[in-house]
């Protein structure tokens, strides 16, 4: 059998294959002269430690991304297992322009909104983006770290949340 005797992933295969990983789950936010925007991603990863830089992957067709670009800044708040109703409203439940309502937020060095319950958050400037597909990977910089909390995370697997126990969680 040759690769041309394989049939193409489809997309909707690729997804419910995805949708099997556990990822952490974030809050990916922005503010700046493009306004305000947040969204879930668990498409969050490290690219370098000098320095310091992780990628997040958006895509093109979301209303919120061209406000990022503009913005050139966004945070990254990682979510506790007590986050899951604010990760599902932004993730669509809630819309774009009432996320951020009726929540304290605070930002560090970007102007970023920053969840300050958040296990841990990283404040990026954007340095570079790659487009593959439908979406854009973005290079971030981080400039400021929020402080790192232990609690237990919230993870997203086969298309439900679920709890990733915190570094002090005693083993049963």
């Amino acid at each position: 059998m040759t690769s041309s005797d394989l049939e193409a992933v489809s997309a909707s295969a690729y997804r419910e294959a995805m949708a099997q990983l556990a990822s952490a789950v974030h809050l990916v936010t922005t503010d700046g002269p493009g306004g305000r925007a947040g969204l879930t991603a668990t498409s969050v990863c490290s690219v370098s430690d000098g320095p310091p830089t992780l990628l997040v992957c958006l895509n093109r067709n979301s209303s919120a991304y061209p406000v990022f670009l503009r913005n050139g800044v966004l945070c990254i708040s990682t979510l506790t297992a007590a986050h899951e109703g604010i990760a599902a409203d932004f993730a669509g439940r809630v819309p774009r322009d009432k996320r951020f309502e009726g929540r304290v937020w605070d930002t560090l060095r970007t102007g970023a909104p920053v969840l300050p319950e958040a296990l841990v958050a990283f404040d990026c400037r954007i340095v570079d983006r790659h487009e593959v597909g439908t979406h854009d990977v973005l290079i971030c910089e981080v400039e400021a770290l929020a402080e790192i909390r232990d609690a237990n995370g919230l993870l997203y697997a086969g298309r439900r949340y679920r709890l990733l126990p915190g570094r002090n969680a005693s083993a049963g």
